[in-house]
């Protein structure tokens, strides 16, 4: 790696909440940065005050401090080349337009929206290939290309709305490299004549970003595959300024696609398919919308930016759950892809799964107990722990824990009939009567001592396991589907399991009777 100090930007506008992939994005600056033992910074692009969202620069420092991406530099961390807002740095680009103007690298238009639509207007009757203000058309345009010196100043000084856009070179080649798709060449008579500097007084992205990636000493601009068409304009602002030697190293990683991918992953995709596509809650201050997020719906933040991690970029070797500081010790630019990533859902329930079932039984009662409480449900610390050990490797979230396992705390008021009516019989009543026999001369209720009891059991009365442990199970949960018997019983103890076997008992017998 480069001996300059590695420092990379996640720079995001808040004009709405942040999706997924503007996570992953952070996540891999984050990467990089800790990797590199450099500076991740967090800087708001908030230019186009137009499109600004109540609340949203809140939702993103919230979401991010939620998935553990934490800034080194950024609002509300401090650090030397700031302010990081660009609403607070208008002043600065002033400058650097004016100076792309005294350079010859840009100059001021003042076409009006009626002309600008003429002239698209004029290119398309041409059937020219392009109908953009550009080389080709720009000398047909109101701007001090064209107008004389005096009437440029003279309608500069009476206040005529105008803009500042580049003046791109014609036959011009440009060439940059991109750490991920290699050596990118663009003609720039492709380009338009972007515009940097708006009639509003605000720049636009093209300079803002420019200018603050080179106060800010950015080394390395890590963002998404949107932005490569504007690269070529920002590599010849970094020309035009005299900048090249500086230029910042440029990766624009692959789109999120829909699960199908079929094209990039949007909110829409996600109310269709029901899942989430921010990260936490989003309540639109506009419409209403309320849009539920990842963390509401029981993601932990360590396995979704597991997954994040992985729709994009993959480690050397074949391993899928890692650590943040896995993450930090294997990410490289090299093994990021340059093909869309598809978004699947069921992986990311998938990666939460493996991550709680590696939690302990009393940090993962800790965050069940208050559901109980709302139940009116009183339990010790270590029954509910051992209840959770059990009940993580059968569940994806810890919202799952009381639908998978609430016959623990309560004894089950229905019964699945068809167990019921296909295995209750005499000789199985029989086989209940002794059992309980059993039970109560059980001194051991762990659940190996238990399991080895149960199997005895049917050694003695010759007995198969499927014509006792499915109505067994059946008996003390109302369930067919559960853990295995033996963990059943090793939780609830003796009293609790003969008091539910024959509690069920004459509850059997009336559904028999009912045949």
């Amino acid at each position: 790696m480069n001996e300059i100090p590695v420092r990379v930007r996640f720079a995001p506008s808040p004009t709405g909440p942040l999706h997924i992939g503007g996570v992953r994005t952070a996540l891999y600056n984050y990467l990089f940065a800790r990797k590199y033992h450099g500076t991740f910074i967090i800087r708001i692009e908030d230019t186009d005050q137009n499109r600004l969202v109540s609340g949203a620069e809140d939702y993103l420092f919230e979401s991010l401090a939620w998935c553990g991406i934490i800034s080194d530099e950024g609002p509300g961390t401090g650090g030397e080349y700031g302010p990081y807002r660009q609403s607070e740095r208008k002043e600065i680009y002033r400058e650097y337009a004016d100076r792309l103007i005294a350079n010859g690298h840009a100059y001021y238009a003042f076409d009006t929206v009626e002309e600008l639509d003429a002239m698209r207007e004029r290119l398309k009757a041409s059937e020219s290939s392009t109908q953009q203000y550009d080389c080709n058309s720009r000398m047909a345009m109101k701007n001090s290309l064209t107008l004389a010196a005096e009437e440029v100043q003279t309608r500069i000084t009476r206040g005529d709305p105008y803009v500042i856009r580049t003046k791109v070179p014609e036959n011009e080649t440009v060439i940059f490299n991109d750490l991920v798709r290699g050596e990118m060449v663009v003609e720039a008579n492709q380009l338009d004549d972007k515009v940097l500097f708006k009639s509003d007084g605000w720049p636009t992205y093209h300079l803002a970003n420019v200018v603050d990636d080179y106060l800010m000493k950015i080394t390395h601009v890590i963002r998404g595959e949107e932005w490569l068409p504007s690269a070529p304009l920002h590599v010849l602002l970094y020309k035009f300024f005299g900048w090249e030697s500086i230029m910042p190293q440029f990766t624009h990683v692959p789109l999120l696609l829909r699960p199908d991918g079929n094209g990039k992953l949007s909110k829409r995709d996600g109310d269709r398919l029901g899942f989430p596509v921010f990260p936490v809650n989003w309540s639109d201050p506009l419409s209403g919308e309320k849009s539920t997020g990842f963390r509401e719906r029981g993601f932990f933040p360590q396995p979704l930016i597991n997954f994040l991690a992985l729709l994009g970029w993959h480690p050397a070797g074949d391993k899928e759950v890692m650590t943040m500081e896995d993450m930090i010790s294997e990410f490289s630019i090299e093994h990021v892809h340059k093909a869309g990533a598809r978004f699947d859902f069921e992986k990311a329930k998938w990666f939460n799964h493996e991550y709680l079932i590696k939690m302990s039984g009393s940090r993962l009662a800790a965050m069940f107990f208050p559901v109980l409480q709302e139940k009116n449900i009183s339990a010790s610390e270590e029954f509910v722990a051992r209840v959770c050990d059990v009940l993580k490797h059968r569940c994806s979230f810890l919202s799952d824990f009381w639908e998978s396992g609430s016959f623990f705390f309560r004894q089950p008021d229905s019964f699945d009939e068809v167990i019921v009516k296909s295995k209750w019989n005499e000789k199985v009543k029989r086989n209940f009567e002794m059992l309980i026999s059993e039970l109560n001369s059980l001194s051991d209720f762990t659940g190996a001592s238990v399991d080895q009891f149960l199997h005895r059991f049917l050694g003695q009365n010759n007995l198969k396991a499927g014509e006792l442990f499915p109505v067994l199970r059946v008996a003390l949960i109302g369930t067919k589907n559960g853990p295995s018997v033996f963990e059943i019983i090793s939780l609830l103890g003796r009293d609790e399991v003969i008091k539910r076997i024959r509690s069920s008992q004459p509850i059997f017998d009336k559904m028999i009777s009912m045949l």
